[in-house]
């Protein structure tokens, strides 16, 4: 075997994502491409899965991923010749108590948003469909008839066939050792056989991916734990097309095969590997059985499946899987390194995920932006924190612990915290804060009132923090409130072609005078929205940027890479420098003209400037911009100051009666006024003008900037999507997103998000109308139109303009 000396793409790891992205690079896009394993193929995670294959995921862009794998699995035996043992068996999903049938209901209300038919069965045709199963205790059951299985190994040789059919080269038993970097790119692979000179590099070493990118000085995030399943010998009565069971309430899961079952489940006290490296001699091996701790589920299945118990064992895997601290796989561009994609860390996943991951990374590895809203397996959702091998590993245990209970909304991870707290954090907690926490930050969700003990207590209907959260809401339409925001990301861009830089990077136009703010998008070169921020211009060649709290890495990294080579333009990120205190409602100028000297009246100061202003004897930013719909500014405060001017507009607030805020009034009031979430309602699948956020493109301008060329082209053409509120009386309701969308009974889209209008009283959400022959106003007009929640449908009314809107005191309901 000769290494060759160049390759276009060079593939690390020949498991089944390694496998599937060298395919679809050599299939669809014609690469000139080099795939590495240092062992044989299958040799790491995939040879001992499982190779349960499910579709359904609360994200239309990973289910459409996970459709795509089942679509490759069913027709590349044909394609290669080798089989991939796909049998599509559906699986059935068991409800055993109210909040988990509650679960299932919306899950198949998300399926039909999808555009699949799962289906809820009752106890009775469980037990027709699977005889062997005791139904007792079952409330009913979901059903997905397209799901499946396949065999892991079969499956990444047929995809590594293939790769070869296209063109592409696949090397055994070669190690990376390392990268040679030229300016933050790879600009070589080094091997223990040689080196190979490159423009790109795909990192698929499963379990090996963290030491992989840490050569390079890249984070993944992955934690190995053990993971167990049994194989029995034949079982009389078992039909050998029998469906794959979920169980999650006995935590279990079971398939047929060769007559008898693979059972294995996800226990709440899961067992880590090892936070250092994984052995690079790990192939083909596994951990010795540990029955003691694998009792708790065969105790389990036995009750289910009763004629388990008489089964003999044929077999017991027990070996390591790559998870992720947020049970999320991790795809992408890593942030340090603008050549560097990583396919990794699928939370046993991988053979479900495997055909479609493939896919849609090699995209993204040819164009340099992801193909699709790929934002909940973005490697950029993580930060520096994610550096902790220990937290990761706390966090990641218990997102496994997790993978099969109740899918509450709302609900926050409890490991690993508190980590980043702002000045205020004590402050707070003496006003009965009840915490919640975003990238590490812990943030005020709600304050509880004396009668009201502070913590959240989870449900499928309304939570326990549903009316003090209205009190506070109403509080700010009402008085004032002040949040504490000092989680945002802050950046600053700095030098002589600072200007230059953003309006090539931003979509509306920031090239205003000093003292003027701006919301914007950032758009892919489709014209969808990969971020939505506010750029504040401090000076001629100073810019101030804010995001939010989760999209830091992302953002920071978006704005880096698309700076023009040779630009005199710096960008720094600001995020701990200063805190941010949100100064909201009707009093709020009240509240800010007694601690400060300067005008804050609406003609010197007016909406959509910042200023530098004194409180407390220190330099404060203040932004005037709302994200809850009433008069107020955001004020970026010294960090170490924060206490203290807090303190100061606590004390001239208080005859106004302000009080502190938490995030869910901040959502209710989004909600009400229609502003946009990026992440739910405007992703990179959706345009400024889908999104009726048109008004804040520079298309007028003659200024190039990215996504510019895509919205031209769009331009002559009808609409075919458009964004749309939605209100729904009945307190009994509640919206969480993805519920369907039916105009005149047909389904025309589903929620990206949804909550309740404590001013309105009213349930709210919104949605995408999709109609292929255009969606102008008297179409959106005409409908008539109802929700499908959990699966029950209600009456519901559209909404083109704010619901509430406090400046012209209009409520619209």
């Amino acid at each position: 075997m000769t290494l060759p000396s160049h390759a276009g793409i060079v593939v690390i790891g020949g498991g089944i994502i390694g496998c599937s992205t060298a395919y679809h690079l050599a299939r669809d896009h014609k690469a000139d491409v080099v795939l590495l394993e240092q062992g044989k193929l299958t040799s790491g995670s995939t040879w001992h899965a499982a190779g349960l294959v499910g579709q359904l995921r609360s994200s239309a862009s990973i289910t459409r991923v996970l459709k795509y794998s089942v679509e490759l699995y069913k027709g590349l035996e044909a394609e290669t010749g080798l089989a991939t043992g796909w049998k599509m068996t559906g699986c059935l999903r068991l409800a055993t108590n109210a909040d988990r049938w509650t679960e299932f209901k919306r899950l198949a209300t998300t399926a039909k948003s999808f555009g699949m038919d799962m289906q809820l069965l009752s106890p009775a045709e469980v037990k027709r469909m699977w005889p062997l199963m005791d139904t007792s205790d079952l409330v009913g059951a979901s059903w997905l008839p397209t799901d499946g299985q396949a065999s892991p190994s079969d499956i990444t040789q047929s995809l590594a066939k293939g790769a070869r059919m296209h063109g592409a080269k696949l090397l055994e038993d070669v190690r990376v050792t390392g990268f040679e970097m030229k300016d933050g790119r790879i600009v070589a692979v080094k091997t223990d056989k040689g080196d190979i000179a490159c423009e790109k590099v795909v990192n698929c070493a499963g379990q090996w991916a963290r030491q992989v990118g840490a050569m390079a000085g890249i984070n993944v995030p992955l934690q190995p734990v053990k993971h167990q399943y049994i194989i029995t010998e034949k079982i009389e009565g078992l039909a050998n097309d029998a469906p794959t069971i979920r169980d999650p309430d006995r935590r279990t899961y079971f398939k047929e095969e060769v007559g008898g079952l693979v059972m294995g489940g996800y226990e709440p006290n899961p067992q880590p590997w090892t936070t250092g490296d994984v052995p690079n001699d790990w192939e083909f091996r596994l951990f010795d059985d540990d029955y003691d701790h694998f009792e708790q589920h065969m105790a389990q299945a036995i009750e289910r499946v009763p004629a388990l118990a008489n089964a003999g064992v044929k077999q017991m895997i027990n070996g390591p899987e790559s998870f992720t601290p947020d049970g999320n796989f991790i795809l992408g561009v890593a942030p340090e390194c603008a050549n560097m994609f990583v396919g990794a860390g699928f939370n046993a996943f991988g053979i479900a995920s495997g055909g479609g991951a493939g896919w849609v990374l090699a995209q993204w590895v040819v164009d340099g932006e992801a193909p699709l809203d790929l934002w909940v397996v973005d490697i950029r959702r993580f930060s520096g924190l994610h550096r902790d091998r220990d937290w990761v590993c706390d966090r990641t245990l218990e997102a496994y612990g997790k993978h099969y209970t109740i899918g509450f909304p709302h609900e926050e991870y409890l490991s690993g915290r508190p980590r980043i707290v702002s000045p205020l954090y004590e402050r707070l907690k003496t006003h009965r804060a009840v915490f919640g926490s975003k990238l590490g930050w812990e943030r005020p969700n709600w304050f509880a009132p004396g009668s009201v003990e502070p913590e959240d207590i989870y449900s499928m209907g309304r939570q326990n923090w549903f009316g003090p959260v209205g009190d506070e809401h109403r509080h700010v339409r009402e008085k004032v409130g002040i949040f504490d925001q000092s989680s945002f990301a802050k950046y600053e861009m700095t030098g002589a072609d600072a200007l230059k830089a953003l309006d090539f990077i931003c979509a509306n136009d920031i090239n205003k005078p000093v003292g003027r703010l701006t919301y914007t998008q950032l758009l892919n070169t489709r014209g969808g929205i990969e971020a939505d921020l506010t750029v504040s211009r401090l000076g001629e060649d100073r810019f101030y940027v804010v995001t939010g709290t989760g999209f830091r890495t992302h953002d920071l990294s978006w704005i880096g890479d698309h700076i023009g080579q040779g630009l005199d333009a710096t960008l720094k990120d600001v995020t701990e420098d200063f805190g941010t205190l949100s100064l909201m409602g009707p009093c709020a100028r009240d509240v800010l003209s007694a601690v400060t000297d300067a005008d804050v009246s609406n003609a010197a100061f007016p909406f959509g400037h910042a200023r530098e202003i004194e409180i407390a004897g220190h330099t404060v930013r203040a932004l005037r911009v709302t994200y809850v719909g009433e008069l107020g500014w955001e004020l970026h405060v010294p960090i170490a100051a924060t206490g203290e001017i807090f303190d100061s507009l606590m004390a001239a607030g208080k005859q106004h009666d302000i009080r502190p805020v938490g995030y869910r009034a901040l959502e209710s009031l989004r909600l009400e006024k229609g502003y946009r979430a990026w992440g739910s309602d405007i992703t990179p699948n959706d345009t400024p003008q889908e999104a009726g956020l048109g008004w804040a493109v520079k298309l007028r301008k003659n200024t190039d900037f990215v996504g510019r060329r895509a919205l031209e082209t769009a331009a002559g053409k009808p609409l075919t999507k458009r964004f749309a509120g939605f209100t729904v009386d009945g307190p009994e309701i509640v919206l969480v997103g993805r519920e369907t969308i039916l105009r005149n009974g047909e389904p025309v889209g589903y929620l990206t998000s949804g909550g309740y209008g404590y001013t309105l009283e009213k349930n709210i959400g919104y949605g995408y109308v999709r109609n292929t022959d255009g969606v102008a106003d008297h179409f959106l007009a005409s409908g008539e139109y109802e929700l499908v929640v959990a699966m029950k449908r209600t009456p519901a009314k559209i909404q083109l303009e704010p619901m509430y809107d406090p400046a012209g005191e209009k409520i619209k309901a």
